[in-house]
């Protein structure tokens, strides 16, 4: 059997009259990436935190590496690594000195120049942290977040604000993360990465697991449905994709439709007799199968992130 690294039971958490948590559980296996996914204000940085030691809950039950983070909070903290949604270090701190102020902290570390090499970070090792790149200030992130080499890795929404380029690079670390057999949970609210680099995700929405399993599992209970994107010469009167045949849901992303239809048959029929009746022209069509966002609008009525 497999060895636990994170165990979570019925976690609750409320701040005031706000119930952030209302009974989380799920486990994470040791050396998988498992993945938070939800809106924000899901409670995904909430559950986090508690893990990290950084906030108590108000009920449940939570062990990393078998550790209470509440009672083993100085031990925990020899065996995790984290990084934050908002990682901030003084701008004057040298790329390097950084490194060496936090291998300070712990009993176990990496070689610095190591972790230079592995981040792409060795021609700017002399730089102050005011002078690196949204990019180069998350890579820099994740190495002070080795800088221990961890058991646990906690990855607090590695690649919200970076631009294209420099998400794609954190996802290479994050994938060869999972190749070392690291254990990672990683909280996003983004459909891609989800699906393209956890082993496992719990979808989380208002304080509540609300399916979870394989991205492979979760597609499968929307497989009743596809995903149509059409763009048209002229905008449609009246909205009327909506209310064409099997069309279960209807938005615009941008200029283009996207539709969830129950059988493609019968929508691909009713746009196109709708669209000569509109003297309308089709520009593109695409029909993928279902992903993680049908599944979220499925179990929810919204889109995952409304």
């Amino acid at each position: 059997m497999s060895e636990v690294a994170i165990s979570v039971r019925d976690l609750r958490k409320r701040y005031g009259a706000v119930e952030a948590l209302r009974g989380v559980s799920f486990t994470v296996t040791a050396g998988e990436v498992f993945g938070l996914l939800g809106p924000n204000g899901a409670g995904k940085t909430t559950t986090v935190e508690i893990l990290e030691g950084l906030r108590q809950a108000d009920a449940g039950e939570a062990r990393v590496c078998g550790l209470d983070p509440q009672r083993e909070a100085a031990e925990l903290k020899q065996v995790i690594g984290a990084t934050l949604q908002s990682t901030t270090l003084p701008d004057k701190l040298r790329v390097e000195e950084a490194l060496a102020l936090f291998a300070g902290f712990y009993r176990r570390r990496r070689p610095i120049e190591e972790l230079l090499q592995r981040f792409k970070l060795v021609d700017k090792r002399r730089a102050f942290y005011s002078q690196l790149s949204g990019g180069q200030k998350q890579r820099l992130a994740l190495a002070l977040a080795l800088v221990n080499d961890p058991q646990v890795l906690f990855l607090d929404e590695p690649t919200a604000g970076l631009d294209p380029q420099a998400r794609h690079e954190i996802y290479a670390i994050i994938e060869e993360l999972r190749r070392e057999k690291k254990t990672v949970l990683l909280t996003t609210h983004y459909i891609e990465e989800a699906e393209r680099l956890c082993d496992r995700v719990a979808i989380i929405d208002h304080g509540r697991v609300i399916a979870h399993g394989t991205p492979r599992e979760l597609k499968q209970q929307a497989a009743g449905r596809v995903r149509i994107e059409l763009r048209l010469a002229q905008p449609a009167r009246d909205g009327w994709p909506r209310s064409l045949d099997a069309v279960v849901d209807c938005h615009m992303l941008g200029d283009t439709y996207v539709l969830h239809s129950t059988s493609i048959a019968q929508t691909v029929v009713a746009l196109v007799r709708n669209l000569e009746a509109e003297g309308n022209e089709l520009v593109s069509l695409e029909i993928t199968p279902p992903s993680l966002e049908d599944v979220f609008i499925e179990l929810t009525g919204r889109r995952l992130r409304e």
